[in-house]
């Protein structure tokens, strides 16, 4: 094992012992402690892409030029994570900008504006609405709970107490939408895990135990939608991409409501994962159902490849989570294989 596994499963080891609390039902570990235990480094790189630009935008909406829909926003969320983590608060407060952009976008319904995307389609229409609402929200939760779990819950209280109506408006029109959910991601799991996680982490961001119950719904939901081996199925069949997409979303959820059954699942899921991965870092695409093939294009108009961003996340998560060294290895070979060209 490389030093760098050693010395992460050693603070995983320093920060679960000090994690337990009174709650044996709530995790023990938290997800601030997690990221501060990645590798030197990696945090940073993984989250250089989501800064927002000149005009608050993120992902797609940065890379059209203009805005387009709520769900793209939330790489915003993750740059104030990152920032978090790093206690760069002057990062944080840049970030912070493709929030406040993406409330500017909000509705009176609770929802929020979209327009036309480049492949014709939109997310104006009801199902499409919910799902980017909740694409935006399962990361808005998120940054939340992380800064709570920070040192720097003080510095950001106020903001977030302005924010917690405007989320509030957000999950009654995603509760709303509810039937849409599984009806529109019956074929792609991943989707009924992230509306999950925007349930669950908002839920716990507004104090709300009806939101986690439906968190727990929809996780129970997406249970059901495994294989054989307990891989996650993705359009009928296995992708070595989505499948990481359930593992790491569903990873985070459990750090900040407790999910016994889903953690039960991980492991096999985590396993086919393994035999995915190349000893050089790359993800084996073969016989994938939706990603890395040409079967699917993205919002972009773009053919759908592997996200090894999320395959580094998915696999760091769960290697400091279960203190399991070859997912880690495999993190490294996978986060070294696709920054091997970036500065």
């Amino acid at each position: 094992m490389k030093p760098s596994h050693w010395f992460a499963l050693a603070v995983f080891a320093r920060l679960a012992t000090s994690a337990f609390g009174a709650d044996t039902n709530r995790p023990t570990l938290t997800e601030y402690e997690v990221l501060r235990a990645f590798p030197q480094g990696r945090l940073a790189a993984l989250s250089a892409g989501d800064k927002p630009d000149a005009r608050g935008l993120t992902g797609g909406n940065r890379t059209n030029g203009s805005w387009l829909e709520a769900g793209a926003q939330r790489g915003s969320c993750r740059a104030v994570i990152a920032a978090v983590v790093a206690g760069d608060l002057a990062a944080a407060e840049d970030a912070w900008r493709g929030i406040d952009v993406t409330f500017a976008h909000q509705r009176a319904d609770g929802g929020f504006e979209a327009e036309i995307r480049p492949n014709g389609e939109s997310a104006r229409p009801r199902g499409a609405a919910v799902e980017t609402a909740f694409f935006f929200l399962q990361e808005m939760g998120r940054a939340i709970l992380v800064i709570r779990e920070s040192p720097y819950e003080a510095y950001f209280h106020a903001r977030i107490a302005e924010l917690e109506p405007k989320i509030r408006r957000a999950c009654d029109f995603i509760s709303g939408g509810y039937d849409t959910i599984i009806a529109k991601s019956g074929h792609t799991v991943n989707r009924t895990i992230i509306a999950a996680k925007a349930f669950g982490t908002c839920g716990l961001v507004l104090h709300d135990d009806k939101l986690v119950a439906t968190s727990r719904k929809l996780i129970a939901h997406a249970l059901t939608r495994r294989d054989q081996d307990g891989v996650f199925i993705e359009n009928g069949g296995r992708d070595s991409s989505y499948n990481v997409v359930s593992i790491f979303f569903g990873q985070v959820l459990a750090l900040h409501v407790a999910m016994p059954e889903f953690e039960a699942a991980l492991p096999a899921a985590v396993a086919w994962e393994l035999t995915k991965i190349r000893d050089t870092g790359e993800v084996n695409v073969t016989g994938n159902t939706r990603t890395g093939v040409g079967k699917e294009k993205s919002y972009t108009g773009q053919p759908k490849n592997v996200n090894y961003n999320e395959v580094v996340f998915a696999l760091t998560y769960y290697g400091l989570v279960h203190q399991d060294a070859a997912a880690l290895a495999a993190a490294d070979r996978v986060f070294a294989y696709s920054h091997r060209a970036r500065p």
